[in-house]
């Protein structure tokens, strides 16, 4: 039988992906509650080095102490800010809706925002924006005041034929074209957990991250939602493996889109090429019966690690528990 993605346009493909990770937002957010009944990971996976570039003075960083639990929209307006995420946000067109700057599809999303800035640990601050003019645009700013990391999140429902919904990290401090959500500070994942929940924004999704050189590649998603902290209960095994699943797919649609747009961040495009409609149905042929979950996953994964240019995948780790 033809797969179904021939009879398909891609956004209806989209679309229906984008319906069936929502439904597993409040089964990874019970994943990410039980993560934390553990303090931290396995001693098995290591903090591992997140290898940002260039940290920010710490003088230069001194002055957001003052805003904590304050309006964001007060800190938006301070000049020093503005310089800061002059140093931030990479300079790029990005497609928010039409083409624009980043820095301006980022101040759409963050401009007015009433939410309190958040610091926490004396350390790590984040800048909340609300809701942006249109297709459900958010954004957020986290920085390590003792580090000088500094990482900004945009997260949209494009409309130009991407993967949708998306979320997209970026930073100058970024490098390199290849990156998964293990490889970034461990702070900064469980505070985008806790942002993603508060924000409403859906666990799973297509997610890029746009370095220094402004191009837009993958982030991949390494978080295994069948684990589960030693002595506590299993998660359902159905659940957690449709999780595993949508992460797969989420990367492989997100991947196949950048190789098709060559990582630009504005990228736009309407149509699944024969090579992915023809690898759909082999897999659809190949993933029948009771092994079918895993056969899926498998051959999803390997599908990823071919459109990445043949960058070994990373092994899955524990999802970082949220606060």
């Amino acid at each position: 039988m033809p797969s179904l993605a021939r009879f398909l346009k891609p956004w209806m493909v989209f679309a229906l992906m984008g319906a069936m990770l929502l439904t597993l937002h409040s089964l990874l957010s019970a994943f990410r509650a039980q993560a934390q009944q553990t303090p931290s990971a396995p001693a098995a996976v290591p903090e591992p080095a997140h290898g940002l570039q260039n940290p920010i003075p710490s003088d230069q960083l001194t002055f957001l102490n003052a805003y904590g639990g304050r309006p964001a929209r007060d800190l938006l307006k301070d000049k020093a800010y503005e310089r800061l995420m002059k140093g931030v946000i990479p300079k790029t067109t990005y497609h928010y809706g039409r083409d624009m700057s980043l820095n301006d599809a980022v101040d759409d999303v963050m401009e007015g925002a009433k939410l309190p800035v958040l610091l926490r640990d004396g350390r790590y601050l984040m800048v909340n924006g609300e809701q942006g003019p249109y297709l459900k645009g958010r954004g957020f700013a986290w920085f390590d005041l003792q580090e000088g990391i500094a990482l900004g999140g945009f997260y949209f429902t494009p409309t130009n034929g991407e993967p949708s919904p998306t979320l997209t990290i970026y930073s100058k401090q970024l490098w390199g074209d290849t990156l998964a959500m293990s490889e970034l500070p461990r702070a900064f994942v469980e505070d985008l957990y806790q942002w993603e929940e508060n924000a409403r924004v859906p666990p799973v999704s297509p997610r890029y991250f746009i370095p220094v050189n402004g191009k837009k590649y993958v982030l991949v998603h390494d978080e295994d939602y069948c684990w589960h902290p030693a002595n506590t209960p299993a998660p359902d095994a159905m659940l957690c493996e449709k999780a595993n699943a949508a992460a797969a797919d989420a990367d492989m649609n997100a991947a196949y889109f950048m190789q098709e747009t060559h990582n630009a961040a504005n990228a736009t495009a309407w149509m699944l090429g024969p090579d992915q409609e023809a690898w759909l149905e082999l897999r659809d042929r190949s993933c029948t019966g009771p092994n079918g979950s895993g056969c899926r996953l498998r051959m999803t994964r390997e599908r990823t690690r071919v459109l990445l240019g043949g960058h070994p995948m990373p092994r899955p780790n524990p999802p970082r528990a949220s606060r």
